[in-house]
């Protein structure tokens, strides 16, 4: 039984708590609980029974006075880096909620030192663990469309009603990229099998939106393999919506087409001269894990001495150079070399 420190009681801590935890009651318990609110750390305490002393206002607190096997990370990104350092100083493995941090300098020092401590950290990246996304997969590996070419993202939501996407999104800046993007951008590196090389766009804040920081966005990036791909992100779709889990993929190839919508069925596309086009449905695989459960399902395997998962840190920065990259590409309205930045770690 792998023992929990669980930074953060409420938002997305709290479905966390009372949904993704608890499918592992045989195999980890959260024994301490962090927030800086007291009504989230009232109501997840009291849901899990956790004793007063075991419940902390103050995050340096609890990693002094609390006895874990790891701990998990899911509160606002800017604070990320103080979570870690206190586990890396406690030695503790890490499974974190993306992004790694706010800034590609605070992920930058994260990485340096969680691998200058030799610990495990892993990112959650849940997207790549879903019956849509691993349908494609299959797909693909098994030949469907022949050669890769290009794939293209697409994430939209109606979010233009103020704190619609939860208050402090619709505060900070690059809340699109940073909170949203940076899924997408970990999926085209998924569905290409490659890392970005390079990308190039924008993000941007139209005049009298709901969010103080950039909310739409479009973007170019060039793979490790050759292939390339497309981003669209908006916070402000009044149209056609492709919010979370119903996100639109779309990859091209040599002999056909693989496209994944907002109804979450899988169609193979392939057009033939003189017979025109032939769409077909594929069924969709399934898994005892999904989603977030999957990724726990990986951290706590490899506690237990299995293999490492695909999301760990060390292959998690490359999701994150993508997404600092596309920052500094519009602050610069240049394309920005993606690999050259990993070369700072």
């Amino acid at each position: 039984m792998k023992r929990c420190l669980m930074i953060g009681a409420g938002g997305m801590a709290g479905a966390w708590i009372q949904h993704f935890f608890p499918s592992f009651r045989d195999r980890t318990e959260i024994v301490g609980l962090v927030d800086v609110a007291e009504e989230p750390l009232r109501k997840s305490g009291d849901f899990l029974n956790l004793p007063a002393e075991r419940r902390f206002r103050d995050m340096a607190e609890a990693f002094e006075r609390v006895e874990a096997d790891y701990c998990t990370i899911v509160i606002p990104p800017a604070f990320h880096e103080e979570a870690v350092m206190h586990a890396v100083r406690r030695k503790l493995p890490i499974l974190s909620e993306k992004p790694i941090a706010d800034t590609w300098e605070a992920c930058v020092r994260i990485y340096r030192a969680v691998i200058g401590a030799g610990l495990p950290m892993q990112v959650v990246q849940n997207y790549r663990y879903t019956g849509r996304i691993r349908t494609i997969k299959k797909a693909v590996a098994a030949g469907a469309i022949g050669e890769l070419r290009y794939a293209v993202g697409r994430f939209a939501a109606d979010y233009r009603e103020r704190n619609a996407w939860g208050k402090f999104r619709h505060e900070i800046p690059h809340s699109l990229l940073v909170e949203g993007s940076v899924h997408h951008f970990d999926q085209l590196r998924n569905l290409t099998e490659a890392d970005c090389r390079t990308i190039a766009g924008w993000e941007w804040r139209p005049e009298q939106t709901s969010f103080d920081g950039e909310c739409v966005a479009l973007y170019l990036m060039e793979m490790t393999n050759g292939t390339r791909a497309q981003y669209e992100g908006n916070c402000l779709e009044a149209g056609w919506q492709n919010s979370w889990y119903q996100e639109l993929y779309r990859l091209e190839g040599s002999e056909g087409a693989l496209v994944v919508d907002r109804d979450n069925i899988v169609r193979l596309l392939r057009h033939t001269a003189g017979q025109g086009l032939r769409i077909d449905e594929l069924p969709t695989v399934r898994e005892k894990w999904e989603a977030h459960t999957a990724i726990i399902d990986q951290f706590l395997t490899w506690m237990e001495g299995g293999p490492a998962p695909e999301t760990r840190l060390e292959d998690n920065i490359k999701s994150a150079a993508m997404l600092f990259g596309a920052i500094d590409a519009s602050s610069r309205s240049a394309a920005v070399d993606v690999t050259a930045k990993l070369m700072e770690l």
